[in-house]
């Protein structure tokens, strides 16, 4: 198998790379030093971080059944955990993503959210409606808000965008989307932008989310955004398919119609 290797793995000694398909790229889960012994996450006196291939190549006819059965064991090695904490290092200090994140870290994030996926212990989501209701944080996602939408918005300096909260009531079938903001110049700290949807079951994973109405709290916000209304609500209005491709009971990931990537964790906030 033959590739251009981008980042070239921390090990001391000549090691052969196990390689693993994670979307566009290939991740490296493990190494092989020469006597052949498989240094899995457990083995390994170090902590790996994923690293990508840059490009995938067809797996090389030579390859030998045994070889196939030693990769698929080391993917079944590594838990849901050790994703999630390096998911969760990952995410540090992007700021969700909102405002842009650079090519190589979304490539990084995207292939960690694969993973989860490819272990979701809950399939069918929408038939496990207790796990889906309450509050859930945002702590990434691939909208964002950059160049003159950024500005026009107020989210430079004069505006700050705190917590972005989904409040899912199951019994109602409704769904409340908040966005926080604090207002220096006004010395205000709990404005909320609230966005309220219904939604539809359409599937074993999925749900129909159809916008309702929107409000601004306070006034002073209020007068702020007035002019931006329709900017504001069209980057953050929930409506249309969602599918829900991890769950359990602390971490939720979406994808939206439109291709984008929502990754929350539960919180205690009502």
């Amino acid at each position: 198998m033959s590739s251009k290797l981008i980042q070239t793995p921390p090990m001391a000694a000549s090691r052969e790379a196990i390689s693993r398909r994670t979307g566009n790229g290939k991740m490296l889960l493990s190494f092989s030093d020469f006597n052949s012994k498989t240094l899995s996450f457990s083995d390994n006196p170090f902590r790996l971080r994923p690293m990508f291939i840059g490009k995938v190549t067809e797996q090389s006819s030579a390859s030998s059944p045994t070889d196939q059965q030693e990769v698929d064991e080391e993917e079944e090695d590594i838990t849901v955990s050790q994703i999630k904490e390096e998911l969760y290092e990952a995410l540090k200090g992007i700021n969700r993503g909102v405002f842009g994140v650079k090519s190589d870290k979304k490539e990084e994030i995207e292939g960690l959210v694969k993973l989860l996926e490819c272990r979701n212990p809950t399939p069918e989501p929408t038939g496990e409606l207790d796990k889906i209701g309450g509050c859930w944080k945002l702590i990434y996602s691939t909208i964002t808000v950059l160049g003159s939408k950024r500005t026009k918005l107020g989210l430079r300096d004069f505006v700050s965008l705190g917590d972005l909260l989904q409040e899912i009531d199951i019994a109602q079938g409704k769904t409340v989307h908040v966005l926080k903001f604090d207002v220096r110049g006004l010395n205000l700290h709990d404005g909320e932008f609230r966005i309220v949807a219904n939604f539809k079951i359409i599937s074993k994973s999925s749900v129909e989310i159809t916008y309702e109405s929107s409000t601004i709290m306070p006034d002073q916000l209020m007068n702020i955004f007035k002019k931006n209304m329709n900017l504001l609500l069209g980057i953050f209005n929930p409506e249309g398919l969602f599918e829900i491709s991890y769950l359990d009971e602390d971490l939720q990931v979406g994808r939206d119609g439109k291709g984008n990537v929502f990754v929350l964790e539960k919180s205690e906030e009502p």
